[in-house]
């Protein structure tokens, strides 16, 4: 916030310079006259120094060197973004097509006609000049695009990602247009740009999806411009808006049962209601005197450029992909705001992909009063006809009768109608890294008012941390006050952690899928028998437990949807006996005693009332039961029972004694089952074994307990990222796995390419490719290598002696047919004779002289196998050896 204020600081004072300077030209010019007679004064007397040097020009000299001077320009420097060069861009980025030259055309006559009749207005952000410094008009810069990523679809989604992608740079200076407008291509690269370039993104996005979007150009406030949002609560704090659910009133029928009578005083809820009134009234007073002195404190000065900053954003219109109204985009945060908030202060003019529109309208209230109808020309005076959106209507013209000569001018304004040319930025592309990447490096933060969010890209951080908002006491955000973290992609199912830096409390939050079904944990320490409430997914658990509430000597579970009914279970732990520890001895060797369990059930519809328990107690201290059973519907009390437990109840081969204190029932229907001694005793008996089953549940909740802390705790410390077998890129075990397959992949390439060299494989595999050959093997492999060669060279042999026989016996038919049809051929016949015969005879030298040659070589290349045979490494033993 500091750097936003110092470098808005700087705006202002060098707006102020600007001013100063265009109000004290006459002043400078004095001035400068000033030191220009002063200069010239002081070179005359140094030249009369310099006389006696020898470096003297003459005046023809001086004045070639005034002339050449003169034709230099100086540029005033510019403190804008500069141009990227035209070496790495296509065709379309350094020149203009035949189109775009007549757009640029109308444009600049557009333009001139609009200063001509409204001189006293800003001019118009049309034609900047792009990467290349060529001039582009800002429609053609739109470039409408869908993204492959489903969730770019909606407009929520694609405005936050580009707040997140992108980096914000302010104008400078804050009262002027960019004169260079980057394509999104190019700013997508980069990850940086202003208002105007987060605007042309968002815009070009929006139009892929099907919206009726365009980018605004008009005036904001200095939070706005300068993304402020340290005067806005953090998105993530406000809460929903809670709708009230008016319930109807149930219709009496005629022959229902009426409702009792409400015997409540009217006057006693008059007077309470009347109290409220007052309390409530004394509430809001006094949160409203709070806010109003928070809002003093917290005013900030009046903004020397209030109406003047620049700002780009979008404007999306209702109709298209179901929006119900209009509202603004502001590109920097990704936030929706109404055409009516006092954050917008005008618009000069609009544009899409198709047309440009000017406001027509009064803007001295900001966009309050602005009605969005494109197709009105008052409100609205586009630039191009066939803009799509319908003209408005005039009556008194329809009625007029129409002139003879309206065909004609009909036809010459259809072909009149210009369309705007096709964009010339090169498609828009984001690929899946830089898509999950999202902000530049992996990390944004934004302050908000007395909130800081900070915002990482999945796999960043180890821990699988994605975003945290830390929310502060105090405006100047030194006393945190409360912690929120995001994680994604981990093993321990994690998603949420809340920390309360006022109690000490932390809120751990985990989706489903973890061994215990834990869904919340909030807890003040990792130390067992502490205070603790676990939430659980008892629809994935077996015991149907949904939450566990634990004290230093209290524990109570709630279950649900259990085949026994039971739906409550409370216990009371005594002190833990003081014994001497033994190191290295867990703390199950020391339990805590039970003094009382407490079990509640549900109501059973297939027992009866005085059959069905409600709640039983086990009070293990004073060896007593208590049973209380449900009531019936038409009853007003319920049945209970208190046993006392006798003595040497449960051991085997005791006699159990049963006095008239041993039970107390009171019934609400006398059975008759209830005063026999037996039906006493199997009660006792079910109970009793009842109590150790729970004691059992007990204990073993204490060890889950225990068991999710421990676990708890190592994952804290060693926290593990989950990571999908498609994610090539992250996922070592695949990675390991393809490069594996890979080497073996190129081991078996190379061992079929050795096997294809080596002359001996498919000797050696007729017997099996052994790793070591023998002595007989080694000799069998040298002796059929040498047959084979044999045999080869004899086949080659016998086919060149039967293609020289074969065309020898050729020539010898074709000499036969000559002697005999000598005398009657004519001379073309003997012409292809005497060819033939040349032919034949070239072919028979030819193999007989090839026929020889092999047969001269034939021994040689024998000997030449034999000798690389006794040399081969794999034989040379063994034949050494023979």
């Amino acid at each position: 916030m500091e750097d936003i204020k110092e470098q808005d600081e700087k705006l202002e004072e060098e707006a102020a310079v600007e001013k100063d300077e265009d109000t004290d030209v006459d002043d400078d010019v004095d001035d400068k006259e000033n030191d220009k007679d002063d200069d010239e004064e002081e070179q005359e007397e140094d030249e009369d120094e310099d006389e006696s040097e020898d470096f003297i020009l003459s005046p023809e000299e001086l004045e070639d060197l005034e002339e050449s001077l003169a034709e230099i320009g100086i540029d005033k420097p510019d403190h804008r973004r500069p141009s990227l060069g035209a070496l790495l861009f296509p065709p379309s980025y350094k020149e203009n097509s035949t189109k775009e030259k007549m757009l640029l055309q109308l444009a600049e006559n557009f333009y001139r006609q609009y200063k001509h009749l409204y001189p006293d207005r800003e001019p118009l952000f049309m034609s900047p000049v792009n990467e290349c410094g060529v001039e582009k008009f800002v429609s053609t810069t739109l470039r409408p695009t869908l993204l492959p990523y489903p969730e770019l679809y909606a407009w929520e989604e694609c405005a936050t990602f580009l707040a997140q992608y992108l980096t914000a740079q302010f104008l400078h200076p804050p009262i002027e247009p960019p004169k260079h407008l980057y394509s999104p291509s190019t700013i997508l690269k980069m990850q940086r740009g202003n208002c105007f370039d987060f605007s042309i993104l968002l815009c070009s996005f929006l139009l892929g999806a099907g919206f009726d979007a365009y980018c605004v150009s008009g005036y904001a406030t200095k939070e706005m411009c300068l993304m402020d949002e340290s005067t806005e609560d953090c998105p993530q704090l406000k809460k929903p808006e809670e709708t009230s659910v008016h319930s109807k009133k149930k219709t009496l029928k005629k022959y229902s049962v009426k409702p009792p009578r409400d015997l409540s005083s009217k006057f006693e809820l008059a007077q309470e209601a009347k109290k409220e009134a007052k309390l409530q009234a004394a509430l809001e007073k006094s949160k409203k005197e709070a806010e109003e002195m928070n809002a003093e404190t917290e005013k900030t000065e009046r903004d020397p450029l209030y109406g003047l900053r620049i700002h780009c954003w979008v404007l999306v219109l209702s109709g298209k992909r179901e929006v119900p109204e209009n509202f603004f985009i502001d590109s920097f945060t990704g936030l929706p705001y109404n055409t009516t908030d006092d954050h917008f202060l005008g618009i000069e003019s609009l544009w899409n992909h198709q047309n440009y529109w000017v406001n027509m309208q009064d803007c001295r209230e900001g966009c309050k009063d602005l009605i969005f109808d494109l197709g009105d020309p008052v409100r609205w005076e586009f630039m191009l006809l066939g803009t799509g959106k319908p003209l408005l209507s005039i009556p008194d013209m329809e009625e007029e009768e129409e002139p003879a000569g309206d065909e004609t001018d009909d036809m010459e304004k259809e072909q009149a109608i210009f369309n705007m040319p096709p964009s010339w930025v090169e498609p828009i592309t984001v690929s899946p890294k830089e898509f999950e990447t999202r902000s530049p490096e992996g990390k944004k933060v934004v302050h908000y008012k007395k909130s800081r969010l900070e915002k990482w890209a999945p796999y960043l951080m180890e821990d699988g941390l994605v975003s945290r908002l830390t929310v502060y006491q105090d405006a100047e955000c030194t006393q945190e006050l409360e912690v929120k973290e995001w994680y994604t992609n981990r093993q321990d199912k994690l998603e949420m952690k809340e920390i309360n830096r006022k109690t000490g409390t932390t809120t751990d939050y985990f989706a489903p899928g973890r061994s215990e079904s834990l869904r919340v944990h909030v807890y003040k320490s990792m130390m067992p028998e502490t205070d603790r409430t676990m939430l659980f997914y008892n629809e994935a658990r077996v015991d149907g437990l949904k939450k566990r509430e634990e004290k230093p000597l209290e524990m109570t579970e709630l279950f649900e949807e259990r085949a026994d009914f039971l739906c409550y279970r409370h216990i009371i732990f005594g002190k833990r006996p003081k014994k001497v520890a033994i190191a290295g001895t867990p703390v199950e060797a020391n339990p805590r005693p039970i003094q009382k369990i407490t079990e509640r059930f549900h109501r059973n519809r297939n027992k009866l009332a005085n059959d069905d328990v409600a709640e039983r107690i086990f009070l293990i201290l004073q060896e007593r039961f208590q049973l209380t059973y449900h009531r019936d519907d038409d009853h007003i009390t319920s049945s209970k029972w208190e046993f006392s437990k006798p003595a040497h109840l449960g051991e085997k081969g005791t006699h159990v004694t049963l006095t008239p204190e041993t039970s107390i029932y009171y019934q609400v229907e006398p059975i008759e089952k209830w005063n026999k001694q037996l039906y006493v005793y199997e009660m006792l008996t079910q109970l009793l074994e009842a109590e150790n089953m729970s004691k059992d549940k007990v204990r073993h909740s204490e060890a889950e307990v225990l068991e999710i802390l421990s676990m708890r705790s190592q994952e804290v410390i060693d926290s593990q990222l989950t990571i999908s077998n498609y994610d090539t890129e992250r996922n070592e075990n695949s990675k390991k796995q393809r490069e594996a397959m890979e080497a073996a992949q190129q081991e078996e390439r190379i061992r079929q390419a050795a096997l294809e060299l080596d002359y001996l494989a498919p000797f050696l595999a007729k017997i099996g490719d052994p790793e070591k050959l023998t002595k007989w093997q080694a000799a069998k492999v040298k002796e059929d290598s040498l047959s084979d060669l044999k045999q080869r060279l004899i086949d080659k042999a016998n086919l060149m002696q039967a293609r020289f026989e074969k065309e020898t016996q050729e020539l010898q038919k074709k000499q036969q047919w000559y002697h005999q049809n000598q005398m009657s051929m004519s001379q073309e016949d003997e012409e292809a004779y005497l060819a033939f015969c040349s032919e034949a005879m070239f072919r028979i030298h030819i193999l007989e002289f090839r026929l020889a040659k092999h047969k001269e070589n034939a021994p040689m290349k024998y000997l030449a196998l034999e000798d690389k045979l006794n040399k081969d490494p794999r034989l040379f033993e063994h034949l050494l050896s023979a």
